[in-house]
């Protein structure tokens, strides 16, 4: 029987060893659903290299390998080997999709964006003998099969699994990889597609899903019909959207009472001139603190994710994003230097302003400067994170934001949980 195993690589970290975890929370979509896209007479073996090793002895025809942000260098070391041994190698993923001719230097075949319209495609023309360098058709409209969540069950993964909604957003911001693949459009699947695979979920035994939509909000009727549909199977669930959300109390409690526990925004900045910068002016960081404060005020947690190094990013107030984290109780903060990433709006405008500090793109990870910012040096900007970094993830700050906290006793096991992811 033809064999494909499908990765999911892990990154680097600053000491280019790789990251290992005991168990993996967030499990990623894209290789049940490739496993499901598969046609029948092959075989089919996912890798999650976070938690288990890759089995470069393997049988397998053909090797598909992802991996989100930059986990993408990982990925190419991983194609290189399996190309040495004689295996056919597909990439695909943000992070390919948006460097295509660098990514193929490594493999047999790219694929760029959504893998829906054209993974058939492939694997017939692997069976022919001819296999394409690119494939590429954007999606018009998104269906999916039910993911081969089968193919993970028996690894050490969390308490919840991925459901799409929607891929795509309206929205431009410079530095996104989103809006650059995607062009403002956004694809949305239909609600009882939706509903299918959290059924499936809850099937499996699982009492919580995480609903995967690069922004859910720009669809409000969409949001609160299947709302709707999702409170009729009593689960928990977490997503991301645009922190706006704050401002609708109606939608607040349709999202809360369906059983949202967790919402993700990325906020970004907590200077104005930098949201501007990138692009990202409808969001006002005035507002900031009071929709975080109406968010939690329904009962749903507020995890963030932000950038650091932007032009209106100075070292004050970069210093002061730590005690912005710690005052807004926000159980898990995520932040990394603004990276320019080839292929987006922001690489190409500082391209050409000369601002780039470091061409090596195979050390762009997020934790290191490599562009000039405007209001401090390089090396200035990765201390400034570093020592923000080391002030957000004190024992002092954790547990102000986990346990110190007034409804600490109405969830104590989730904010055990939380506690334990900082």
């Amino acid at each position: 029987m033809k064999k494909i195993l499908l990765i999911q690589s892990t990154p680097y970290d600053a000491n280019h060893h790789l990251i290992k975890k005991r168990k993996l929370y967030f499990v990623g979509l894209a290789m049940p659903l490739l496993a499901a896209l598969t046609p029948t007479d092959w075989d089919v073996e996912i890798v999650l290299e976070t938690i288990e090793d890759i089995p470069f002895d393997s049988d397998a025809d053909i090797i598909g390998i992802g991996g989100m942000g930059h986990a993408i260098v990982r990925s190419l070391d991983i194609a290189r080997e399996f190309k040495k041994r004689g295996k056919t190698v597909i990439l695909g993923g943000y992070m390919a999709s948006l460097m295509p001719e660098e990514a193929k230097k490594y493999c047999h075949a790219v694929v760029i964006g959504d893998a829906e319209n054209v993974w058939n495609q492939v694997l017939e023309d692997y069976e022919a003998g001819t296999l394409k360098e690119f494939y590429q058709d954007d999606l018009l409209e998104l269906s999916t099969p039910l993911p081969r969540f089968d193919l993970i069950l028996s690894k050490n993964i969390g308490d919840f699994l991925p459901v799409q909604a929607g891929r795509g957003c309206p929205n431009s911001c410079s530095f996104c990889s989103v809006a650059c693949l995607y062009k403002n459009r956004y694809v949305r699947r239909e609600i009882p597609e939706v509903i299918r695979d959290i059924k499936q979920i809850k099937d499996l035994g699982f009492d919580k899903f995480l609903l995967l939509d690069d922004n859910i909000l720009s669809d409000r009727d969409y949001m609160v019909e299947l709302c709707g549909e999702i409170k009729k199977l009593d689960m928990h669930w977490l997503s991301q959207c645009a922190i706006d959300i704050g401002k609708d109390n109606e939608l607040l409690t349709l999202v809360a009472k369906s059983g949202c526990i967790a919402l993700s925004f990325g906020i970004e900045s907590i200077t104005q001139e930098s949201l501007e910068y990138m692009n990202k002016s409808w969001a006002r960081v005035d507002e900031y603190s009071d929709l975080i404060k109406n968010i939690q005020k329904h009962g749903i947690d507020v995890s963030t994710e932000m950038v650091v190094g932007a032009d209106g990013d100075s070292l004050e107030s970069i210093a002061k994003t730590a005690e912005f984290i710690k005052v807004n109780k926000i159980v898990v903060p995520r932040f990394y230097i603004l990276t320019p990433i080839p292929g987006t709006v922001f690489y190409d405008e500082l391209k050409a302003q000369g601002r780039i500090y470091k061409e090596d793109i195979y050390k762009y990870n997020g934790t290191e400067a490599v562009h000039i910012p405007k209001q401090m040096r390089p090396e200035e900007l990765t201390a400034a994170y570093w020592k923000l970094y080391n002030q957000v993830f004190s024992y002092g700050s954790i547990l102000s934001r986990t346990v110190f906290r007034k409804d600490f006793f109405t969830g104590v096991n989730k904010y055990l949980f939380y506690l334990g992811v900082n």
